[in-house]
């Protein structure tokens, strides 16, 4: 697919941004790749350098041991994309301090992807739409995963909630952020997104897609509506939940635990370990925390937790 080259003046560009790139929830339990949310924490913290020859450079101001090629980098390869658009001798130079724990299930790789995107367009005069954006940072994903998916990227660039009904092409929806207090549970485990996408099936069966297509439905409708029942009716997997869980210690003891607890309903962050649960007020948040931190002190598995809110301006420029 061709696109129109966008022409600037490097003279008139501004040099340095600082971007909070959040955390996400992909999946929304039975939306697996076309339903994500976005999160007001954690966020990574993102510098992004205009530079003035046509290369990506990437800083880790951490421990992680980020791949430094822009190739192989999931911050670096949508910028290269983004460059092969722009008719002007310029590049970037990022740097990274990352909060959010790479195989967390809390959109690392997204956050990386979008921050620096985001950045770049802000450096650029915002000359690039967010689905640009989207596009771009997909790159990074495919990077982290071998498979370009947008349910992580696009909460993060557009912010709130929001439904990829198609990828080629892109058709993104964002629908009202809901008043929904987030409590995250982060086991200290790895799952790699890519090993957790090997194991699902590759067929399902007629009865199943059916109830999860009502799912889907049901909480997009509940969404829009905002219906809490009707949201937390629909919180139910049928598909991926099953298989992907046996990846998770102490997942259906949380679940269980949570929703007894006075939660709407809740699954997997992702492709996991995290597990994520909505709730009305930030009372019944807390006390779902408690929950998920009994859970795993019990079971001597070190675990971070999270209780926030839904962000619905995803990426955001702090400092110029």
């Amino acid at each position: 697919m061709e696109f129109e080259m966008k022409h600037i003046d490097p003279g008139s560009l501004q040099k340095q941004v600082t971007v909070h790139a959040p955390g996400t929830v992909a999946n929304l339990v039975c939306g697996f790749d076309v339903l994500g949310m976005c999160l007001n924490a954690p966020y990574d913290i993102m510098e992004v350098r205009l530079l003035e020859e046509k290369k990506i450079t990437i800083i880790s101001k951490d421990g992680y041991k980020l791949p430094t090629d822009p190739a192989q980098n999931t911050a670096g390869a949508p910028l290269i994309e983004m460059l092969e658009e722009i008719d002007a001798n310029i590049g970037f130079e990022v740097t990274i301090e990352k909060l959010i724990k790479p195989g967390s299930g809390i959109g690392s790789s997204a956050a990386s992807a979008a921050g620096a995107v985001v950045a770049a367009n802000h450096l650029l005069g915002n000359i690039f739409s967010n689905e640009d954006l989207v596009r771009f940072a997909m790159f990074g994903e495919k990077v982290a995963t071998g498979v370009k998916h947008a349910d992580n990227i696009a909460p993060c660039i557009y912010g709130g909630v929001t439904l990829i009904r198609s990828i080629f092409p892109l058709d993104i929806i964002a629908l009202p952020a809901p008043d929904f207090f987030v409590t995250v549970v982060h086991p200290q485990i790895e799952v790699r997104t890519s090993d957790a996408r090997q194991i699902l099936r590759k067929e399902v069966l007629l009865k199943d897609a059916i109830k999860q297509w009502g799912n889907i439905a049901g909480l997009v409708a509940g969404l829009l509506k905002k219906d809490a029942a009707l949201v937390g009716r629909s919180l139910e997997d049928v598909i991926i939940e099953p298989v992907r869980s046996i990846l998770i210690p102490g997942f259906d003891e949380v679940k269980k635990g949570c929703k007894e607890a006075g939660a709407l309903g809740g699954g997997i962050s992702g492709s996991g370990p995290s597990i994520f649960m909505l709730s009305t007020s930030e009372t019944t948040a807390k006390v779902v925390e408690a929950v998920m931190k009994n859970v795993y002190e019990r079971i001597g598995i070190a675990y971070h937790t999270y209780v926030t809110t839904i962000n619905a301006a995803g990426v955001q420029v702090v400092s110029c």
